[in-house]
């Protein structure tokens, strides 16, 4: 089991965010390009990773080069089943938000199904979510995905409104939630596990007792 570390995407003009190039989290400097040294090259910027000293490019404060997304990664505890639909959404985010959204509907429901729920109706498996200690914030996340991707998910339909924002959140509500029901209850079983026999016993018949 390994720790999710936080990430920044990277950003125009940033000072810090994990490297396009090695993923690091490191210092960024920042270059603009000219021609002969009197015009500036349209819209034209680098940046270089002090960690890596490789290049990334930029052009109108969009990343060109290298052809990444600047999407953090999926959450290590996350279901196959559930990171395959996730990386693709992650792959075709700047092409198409809409559909790396509809994606990213998906991947919710079937990370709701293996917390437990049934997959016939996200709202039923909020609640269940819910009862197994969701977080209220969260709660009130996931019901507006489903509010406003609700036709999308189940008549096919990609809805209109969607944009690079709401990917960028539906991608971060997918590692939270993973965080929270699957990454946290494993540490904390871990570090219960790794008590000594005598005094885990000694907890259990307390909890005998109280009952």
């Amino acid at each position: 089991m390994s720790k999710n570390l936080p990430y920044t995407a990277p950003y125009k003009g940033g000072d810090a965010f994990n490297c396009p190039n090695c993923g690091a989290f490191a210092n960024q400097s920042w270059a603009e390009h000219w021609h002969n040294n009197e015009a500036s090259l349209d819209g034209l910027t680098t940046s270089r990773c002090a960690r890596c000293n490789d290049y990334a490019v930029w052009k109108y404060g969009n990343l060109i080069c290298p052809q990444t997304s600047p999407i953090e990664p999926p959450s290590n505890d996350l279901p196959t089943e559930v990171k395959t639909d996730y990386e693709e959404a992650a792959k075709i985010v700047q092409q198409s938000p809409r559909a790396a959204a509809a994606l990213l509907r998906l991947a919710i429901q079937k990370l709701c199904v293996h917390l437990g729920g049934s997959g016939k109706k996200l709202n039923n498996d909020i609640a269940n979510l819910v009862k197994e200690g969701l977080p209220t914030k969260i709660q009130q996340m996931l019901d507006t995905v489903r509010v406003i991707g609700n036709h999308s998910v189940h008549a096919g339909v990609i809805d209109l409104n969607d944009n690079p924002q709401t990917a960028e959140t539906l991608f971060k509500l997918v590692n939270i939630v993973t965080e929270k029901m699957i990454t946290e209850p494993n540490e904390i079983d871990a570090i219960y596990d790794s008590l000594p026999e005598d005094d885990k016993e000694q907890i259990g018949k307390r909890d005998n007792t109280e009952k």
